[in-house]
């Protein structure tokens, strides 16, 4: 009789602890419910997560929201895959670029102008050859069409400052504020940022050399200088061009910055012998 006794007081029991567990697991969704926000519906932790958080000695930090989430990643930048590797950091502008062969490089400086440049471009269109552009970003931002004109003849649009300063007498901010600026309204203009920069009068600074890098650019100077911004003659200009003539060699001239006249004269006579003489006008593919 005692065991048939006992089983009534078993059978209270298992029924007292089914109606507190049920209690408990109604009171933790219940809960559960109570502390996720409105919707979407975010499912809660698991019980005793936070506990065991604190007492490893971790301070719990409040969870981000949805969208702070989703654009955490972007605002770290792009995935290193698809970032544009920097050029180095150099100490010296570049003279030539032999690497391109029985070459020669045209560059001109200080434009886009309106009573110049087109003239240039007719020129270098009639012999189907390209050149390197170092544009001034306050040209540029005046004559965006022509330079417009300049990228889709083909030709390489680089920076030379907005204002055409002295870099060496400018505070590091103020060079960067050049050099930024320049480049991006070249990228506004043409769609792509430039690749290449020159120091108005070749004055470069440890600072140049650096917030060029920076911004993506490598330095380029020239082998030859025309000295056409003192307006010396046309012959003069002709006869520096062929009698510097070498592979790899950069010849500077100007498209800007007065009277350029002789320039434009200039390149009507020394293009085609060039080429005659075997030469090629290239770019750097960079």
């Amino acid at each position: 009789m005692k065991k048939d006794q006992m089983i009534p007081g078993r059978r209270a029991v298992l029924r007292v602890a089914a109606c507190l567990g049920a209690a408990l697991v109604a009171r933790m969704f219940t809960a559960g419910q109570a502390q996720t926000p409105g919707p979407p519906v975010v499912p809660a932790p698991q019980a005793g997560a936070k506990e065991a958080v604190e007492a490893a000695g971790a301070k719990a930090s409040p969870p981000l929201k949805p969208s702070a989430y989703r654009l955490q990643p972007m605002t770290e930048g792009p995935p290193l895959g698809l970032r544009r590797a920097l050029p180095p950091v150099r100490k010296k502008p570049l003279l030539n670029l032999p690497e391109l062969g029985r070459s020669m490089v045209l560059t001109f400086d200080d434009g886009p102008d309106p009573r110049y440049t087109p003239g240039i471009l007719r020129t270098l269109r009639t012999y189907d050859v390209r050149a390197m552009f170092f544009v001034c970003g306050g040209q540029a931002e005046e004559y965006p069409d022509l330079l417009r004109e300049i990228a889709d003849d083909g030709h390489v649009v680089c920076n030379h400052t907005w204002s055409h300063p002295l870099m060496p007498s400018l505070r590091p901010s103020s060079i960067r504020k050049e050099m930024g600026r320049t480049s991006e309204v070249i990228e506004e203009i043409v769609g792509t940022a430039p690749l290449w920069y020159r120091a108005p009068y070749g004055a470069w600074n440890k600072h140049s050399f650096e917030i060029g890098a920076e911004l993506g650019m490598e330095p380029l100077a020239w082998t030859v200088d025309t000295l056409d911004w003192n307006t010396p003659g046309t012959k003069s200009i002709v006869d520096a061009v062929l009698d510097g003539a070498g592979p790899g060699v950069v010849v500077l001239s100007h498209d800007a910055g007065g009277n350029r006249s002789q320039s434009v004269a200039a390149l009507r006579t020394y293009l085609p012998k060039l080429l005659k003489s075997g030469y090629r006008i290239a770019v750097p593919h960079r």
